[in-house]
């Protein structure tokens, strides 16, 4: 009889396939894949499957549909988020994942600490330190990254209600996390170069998207206060 996972992974994937058999092979026991193909052109989906991966299809583009769509997959009582393109090690999510587990923590968020001078493009460090001060004078919440490596518990994601399904999914979700009363911590988490092709902050119009659906949440909760 196969035990239930611990932890469901989420894995928003758009043509990964040349980093998800190393990320995959990272994920500690008793954590669950859940690679969500965002539309992928290559063998992504057919390598997440052969790794025992559990693959779900999200046939609208953008980071928070995938992200939802494992999110509304998953069963067990936590849910992480990763990214799949290797430039995060799920090995690190043990990490996170304690904090909740020991009920010290909500929320926890990983940090990114660049592991080389190019894994951290510099137009998108700085737009996440300008993104981090916008929240902190906006919403009153004290990070400094809000990166794409997280844990909570599943039926606590869900009560949020996140709705937007773009790149303002990893905000919406601190920011109604926070309203509602959460305890949120922040990890230094090892950053290394992506494998294959950024689709977000790897690129100039991936960043200033991102900061755009970032920017009208964040105008949201002053129109709030």
């Amino acid at each position: 009889m196969t035990r239930a996972a611990l932890v469901d992974v989420v894995l928003p994937c758009l043509n990964e396939a040349e980093a998800l058999p190393w990320v995959l092979s990272r994920l500690p026991e008793g954590y669950r894949a859940i690679v969500v193909d965002n539309g992928s052109t290559d063998a992504s989906a057919d390598i997440a499957r052969a790794a025992g991966a559990t693959v779900v299809a999200e046939s609208r583009r953008g980071f928070g549909a995938a992200a939802h769509a494992g999110l509304l997959a998953a069963t067990a009582p936590i849910v992480a988020f990763c990214d799949a393109d290797a430039s995060m090690d799920p090995a690190e999510l043990p990490t996170l994942v304690e904090r909740i587990t020991a009920d010290e923590a909500d929320l926890v968020l990983g940090r990114r600490i660049p592991t080389t001078a190019g894994a951290w493009p510099l137009h998108a460090r700085f737009a996440n330190r300008a993104l981090s001060f916008l929240i902190k004078r906006r919403a009153q919440i004290a990070i400094k990254d809000l990166g794409p490596m997280r844990a909570a518990r599943r039926d606590g994601l869900l009560a949020l209600d996140l709705t937007d399904r773009r790149s303002g999914y990893p905000l919406e979700m601190l920011l109604k996390a926070s309203a509602a009363g959460w305890r949120i911590e922040e990890f230094d988490t090892p950053y290394s170069p992506r494998v294959g092709r950024s689709k977000v902050t790897g690129t100039i119009r991936g960043t200033y998207i991102a900061i755009k659906d970032m920017s009208a949440l964040l105008r949201e909760v002053k129109r709030g206060e």
